[in-house]
């Protein structure tokens, strides 16, 4: 992992507009590497992999963040069922769903492959808002160590994107978080606390935040990914080429259902440059 760590060039050489470097994969051991160092992997269909890390980086201050009066006011009036990982594929789908009228999104099919084998081993997570048993509103991200880096998130009922928002950031605040990453600043983050720190402080940030947990989360993600490839040569499967990670009703690698191969319906990640 820090071989992977080590093949992007330093952040702070990236361009003015953020994009550091382009080409590699997103196997879940690089895209681990690379949040690690403060990167992250953005780019469109029909385009190789990019990966950026902007100059100032959007950041939420746990205990800064606030929601406006009025949208607190709604939200005691008519309060969402917040859940946790129930539903993360339905969010990563909603998220990718289209917002102009063009069409476009940048959560592509790899891209949602990726993070949902990251979700299934234990890196990246949804917030889920309910109401009447219906999915309005999420958000997902990537947790390693004490940090936390959103990714995306999505509603189709007033308030529903705050709602998951102060819900993860009541969990964070629960579980000893000191950095929320909002990457790209957004009128919508800001008005709720956000702020833009300069990379070498946000960078600085990230080492604290991360510490020794990030080399803890870089061998627990190999591990997991051998015991995977070990299954799969067992069931007879030729190992280096499967894909598939099983899962659970909870998303949890599942043992017992695994097939070897690739997963019904997916594909292995796109690989350019």
């Amino acid at each position: 992992f820090t071989a992977l760590a080590s093949q992007f060039p330093p952040p702070e050489t990236a361009r003015e507009d953020g994009l550091l470097c382009l080409g590699g994969d997103l196997r879940p051991e690089r895209l681990v590497a690379a949040y690690s160092c403060g990167i992250f992997p953005w780019y469109s269909k029909g385009m190789p992999i990019l990966w950026g890390s902007p100059d100032p980086r959007c950041v939420m201050p746990l205990e800064a963040f606030r929601l406006p009066a009025r949208s607190a006011r709604k939200l005691r009036l008519h309060p969402y069922e917040l859940t946790h990982n129930a539903a993360f594929k339905q969010v990563i789908r909603a998220c990718a769903a289209p917002r102009d009228k063009e069409g476009g999104t940048w959560i592509i099919d790899d891209m949602m492959r990726a993070y949902e084998d990251l979700h299934a081993l234990g890196y990246a997570h949804s917030i889920e808002a309910w109401r009447d048993g219906e999915l309005v509103g999420g958000l997902y991200g990537v947790a390693l160590g004490r940090a936390f880096f959103g990714e995306s998130m999505f509603h189709t009922q007033p308030e529903a994107s705050r709602a998951t928002l102060a819900g993860l950031v009541g969990l964070l605040r629960q579980r000893g978080a000191t950095l929320l990453d909002c990457q790209q600043e957004t009128p919508h983050i800001m008005r709720m606390g956000g702020v833009m720190l300069p990379r070498a402080i946000f960078q600085a940030e990230l080492e604290r935040a991360l510490a020794m947990q990030t080399q803890q989360a870089l061998r627990k993600v190999a591990q997991r990914l051998k015991w995977l490839k070990a299954a799969c040569r067992f069931r007879g499967c030729p190992g280096e080429s499967c894909t598939a990670i099983p899962r659970t009703a909870s998303g949890r690698p599942d043992r017992k259902n695994h097939r070897p191969g690739r997963a019904a319906g997916s594909r292995a990640p796109r690989q350019s440059g």
